[in-house]
């Protein structure tokens, strides 16, 4: 079972929400006790690896090596979402509905 999840990083000042820092959208497997599958998550982790830029560049090459770029972009195909507009308004909600803010 695939499952889509939101995790945001919210800054707060006396323990109320006053701004979303920064939000990914991720798909995660589970199997139906709900748990993580095995090796799915593996498989993420190497990928979310391979999308560092090489620390040591062999600047005599003529090629560039640009293999990070590539797996940036199969990780954001295979592992992230984007919000539709209702799904991002539910959230904020979720986050602020309950405290009165200079947004609301």
């Amino acid at each position: 079972m695939i499952t889509l999840l939101t995790i945001s990083v919210v800054e707060s000042i006396n323990r109320k929400p006053v701004e979303i820092l920064k939000s990914q959208y991720s798909y995660f497997s589970f199997d139906y006790d709900g748990r993580l599958l095995e090796g799915g998550d593996e498989r993420q982790v190497r990928l979310a690896m391979d999308t560092l830029e090489p620390v040591i560049a062999d600047k005599d090459k003529q090629v560039v090596d640009v293999r990070h770029k590539f797996a940036r972009k199969r990780y954001a195909r295979e592992y992230l979402w984007q919000p539709s507009p209702e799904i991002e308004a539910a959230i904020w909600k979720e986050i602020f509905g309950r405290f009165e803010t200079a947004r609301s």
